[in-house]
């Protein structure tokens, strides 16, 4: 199964070691800054409303907007990067606003897995398909400090159990220590469906898929990574991408 290669790579089981996050290597015991409930500029409403279309992608992601935006906008992101948190937070609501609800730049979300957190987060992300998959990893990024400081304050037994469990049984007390059994039922995903998304095997490779993508036409280095029309531009900051989709059409 394609899925034990995932593992061979240190995905699956808990590992410390984690790929490079924004501009710093950032290991699991970073502290992800703390945030508050992301609120969108005042800017004049367009016409439609183009966020609220919401589509997979053919590539694995899913993307936000309007398909024929003449800017095409990808991130590649990790749900246990600081640094992705930190653009989620204090930008993305003004990168919807202000170009993707007015049909000027298509915003698409793919994950690039870091780690057993992060696979684990993002399968469950992925649990109700497309439409409510933005709100929920923006939910994810806000609360990113509480799900991830549960994990990390796991006394070493426990982490230890959890990793000598089957590989498709880590994922579910991955979920389950970090609370995320009770924030996904929040939001309308019982625990059998959640158990059931963490272990597809389907998804997991297209997850991994995803990141080979990353790494070999992307040469991504750390998370988040930005795309603009088929050209990556490096983790950019806000300051640094906004005036590169204007100078794109956006």
């Amino acid at each position: 199964m394609r899925i034990d290669h995932v593992r061979r790579l240190g995905i699956v089981a808990l590992a410390l070691g984690l790929a490079a996050c924004g501009k710093q290597n950032e290991s699991a015991n970073s502290t992800a800054p703390a945030v508050s409930a992301p609120t969108a500029p005042a800017v004049a409403a367009p016409s439609r409303d183009w966020t609220e279309q919401v589509a997979a992608t053919s590539d694995g992601g899913f993307v936000m907007g309007n398909p024929n935006a003449p800017v095409k906008l990808i991130e590649y992101g990790s749900l246990t990067c600081p640094h992705c948190a930190e653009f989620a937070v204090d930008h993305e609501p003004t990168l919807k606003a202000k170009y993707v609800a007015t049909g000027r730049v298509s915003y698409e979300f793919r994950n690039y897995v870091r780690d057993g957190f992060d696979l684990t987060a993002a399968l469950l992300a992925r649990c109700n398909g497309p439409a409510p998959f933005f709100k929920i990893v923006e939910q994810l990024y806000a609360t990113q400090q509480n799900w991830m400081g549960k994990i990390m304050n796991l006394a070493p037994a426990e982490q230890q159990r959890i990793q000598a469990l089957p590989p498709d049984q880590q994922g579910v007390a991955v979920a389950q220590a970090a609370g995320l059994d009770q924030f996904m039922k929040q939001r309308g995903v019982g625990w059998d469906k959640a158990q059931a998304c963490i272990k597809d095997e389907k998804v997991q490779n297209k997850l991994l898929d995803m990141r080979k993508v990353a790494e070999t036409q992307f040469q991504l280095q750390g998370t988040p990574t930005f795309v603009i029309n088929g050209k990556a531009v490096g983790s950019a900051t806000w300051e640094d991408l906004e005036p590169q989709l204007k100078a794109a059409g956006g």
